[in-house]
């Protein structure tokens, strides 16, 4: 995967509505994990200059695991590294800072993974949940979670049994998967009443391979809409808006010549952004950049400026939720 300054930077825009306080509810760091580009806290904040993003929500992605001690708790070098990232942000109090952590856990551990969620306790007082990916989906061109080798975890009893221990220890569970395994995240959040869970990336509807081409895009939005309805009928989900210009989702930017302009973004995509807030509620969504992910295929300031014009005409109780608001209580920030 490789990011395109040079062609990102052939579309440039003013910042609307500037001074909007952020709190950008989903990035990476990325350092070491091969295929990805890296990316660091100066390149975000970089990238987040534009428009007003006081406070980041990192979320896990391999990063800086420990390489000795209990294989386990190995996870824990991830959130101790963040933490480090984040008390350097500090030095600089007017800049973007981290406000929480999404680190990693391995659910189907069961009841033993308590010993890595007090761990990740322990490592950073920014620690606020954790993401176990369940994405799966047969197929060529497809992002699978590498430690799944099939599209029901959710169902698992031992991954279950773990997400009990998380929401026992009063932590937020950040779900990631793909469009077709929805309804398996409505049954477990239904089965977890009392457990935070956030629904990553509009449930990410796939556009590759077996799910490629117009046709499949329409039959795969009208099973994604009536899936996303169910699922928002489970109190405790709220839905991140975002992660849609991720090269699995099929809409070709990242190897176009020209990425696109926040009208083409909103032209695109606002079916998906207005179903989820019908669904769901300014209340119970919230704004993320996916970056550097999503910069595989547009640039920072055309993104949110997308975000902000497909709700220009919300009221400013429910921009304030969607932008800031929802971010801050979800994540305790």
């Amino acid at each position: 995967m490789k990011i395109r300054p040079d062609v990102l930077a052939l579309v440039e825009e003013d910042i609307l509505d500037v001074e909007r306080p952020i709190i950008d509810a989903h990035h990476h760091f990325f350092d070491t994990v091969p295929g990805f580009p890296a990316y660091s806290l100066d390149d975000l904040r970089a990238d987040a200059s534009g428009h007003h993003v006081v406070r980041s929500v990192y979320v896990q992605c391999h990063e800086h695991y420990r390489e000795d001690g209990p294989k386990h708790l190995r996870p824990v070098g991830e959130t101790e590294w963040v933490d480090a990232i984040a008390r350097q942000a500090a030095q600089t109090p007017d800049g973007l800072q981290i406000g929480a952590i999404v680190a990693a856990a391995d659910l189907c551990q069961g009841a033993a993974v308590e010993e890595l969620l007090a761990a990740h306790q322990d490592a950073s007082p920014l620690f606020r949940g954790i993401r176990d990916s369940a994405a799966w989906a047969e197929g060529s061109g497809i992002h699978r979670a590498a430690s799944v080798g099939h599209a029901g975890l959710y169902a698992e009893k031992s991954f279950r049994e773990g997400l009990a221990t998380l929401a026992r220890m009063g932590l937020s569970y950040d779900a990631y998967h793909y469009h077709p395994q929805t309804l398996g995240l409505a049954d477990l959040a239904r089965a977890f009443p009392d457990t935070a869970i956030v629904c990553d990336h509009l449930s990410t509807p796939l556009g590759v391979g077996p799910f490629a081409g117009e046709a499949m895009r329409e039959e795969i939005f009208a099973q994604w809409r009536k899936d996303v309805s169910g699922l928002a009928t489970c109190e405790n989900v709220v839905m991140k808006l975002g992660g849609m210009a991720m090269p699995w989702n099929g809409f070709g930017w990242d190897r176009a010549s020209r990425p696109p302009t926040s009208d083409e973004l909103v032209t695109a995509q606002r079916r998906y952004y207005d179903h989820a807030l019908s669904a769901f509620g300014a209340d119970r969504c919230l704004f993320e950049s996916n970056f550097p992910v999503d910069k595989l295929s547009v640039s920072y300031d055309v993104l949110w400026n997308a975000f902000k014009k497909i709700v220009a005409g919300a009221s400013e109780d429910d921009k304030h939720a969607l932008f800031y608001g929802t971010a801050a209580r979800v994540y305790r920030i």
